[in-house]
């Protein structure tokens, strides 16, 4: 079987993606039964930071920068008046380390503001707080307060799902959240949280951007990039 080369949509009924999708899931949970967030955290806090921080970088830098960071500054109101070129210097291996400072620093501000010092546990809340949109928020609550309250979306996830035909939104390939709302339509919400991180978890292991392994890959019979429906 040869690698996937270009991202191919079958002719299906929703009924049938909705079918299909939840084969893959099967599938998923046999590779990966324990699929978690790859970020290391010990807190809310901790979490959403490291999130904030994963953003155009990788989970195993930040790995490695967040525990120098939350040593320094353990808590919200720590991080909230934290000196910004202090932050900065922590937190340059993430890149784009300026704007994500500021996120950090002004999240945290707002957190002790507005919450006493505690993130928040509802999608309207963390989405309030600078620097976190529907990503961040559903890494937040899926993965520390259990709540599937929707569907992480990063590059992997995105990628993954549209060759899959999962979901097809052509030149609106890029929108996490209208992908979001099309995975929601077709997964179980019990297994989003479980899902997204599935997900993540094959894409950096099988599924890759550039050269994807269709020939060792357990779900090509059911993934129309890999000529499923040929």
């Amino acid at each position: 079987m040869k690698n996937a080369t270009r991202i191919r949509k079958p002719r299906e009924s929703k009924e049938d993606r909705k079918s299909r999708a939840a084969k893959i899931l099967r599938g998923l949970k046999r590779l990966y039964p324990e699929a978690d967030c790859a970020l290391e955290h010990g807190s809310a806090l901790q979490l959403l930071i490291s999130t904030i921080l994963s953003a155009q970088s990788t989970d195993e830098t930040v790995n490695k920068v967040a525990p120098v960071l939350f040593a320094k500054y353990p808590t919200a109101a720590d991080l909230a008046g934290a000196e910004l070129s202090d932050v900065e210097e922590i937190i340059h291996a993430t890149g784009f380390f300026r704007q994500k400072a500021k996120s950090v620093t002004k999240s945290c501000a707002a957190i002790v503001a507005n919450h006493g010092g505690e993130v928040p546990d509802t999608m309207d809340e963390l989405v309030q707080l600078p620097g976190v949109a529907r990503k961040t928020a559903n890494v937040i609550l899926g993965t520390w307060f259990k709540k599937n309250d929707g569907v992480v979306v990063d590059t992997h996830v995105g990628r993954l799902a549209e060759r899959m035909a999962i979901t097809w939104r052509g030149k609106d390939s890029k929108d996490a959240v209208k992908i979001e709302l099309d995975l929601m339509e077709v997964i179980p919400k019990k297994s989003w949280t479980y899902f997204s991180h599935a997900m993540i978890q094959h894409g950096r292991r099988v599924c890759s951007a550039r050269k994807p392994d269709c020939g060792d890959c357990t779900l090509a019979k059911l993934c129309p990039s890999a000529g499923a429906f040929d």
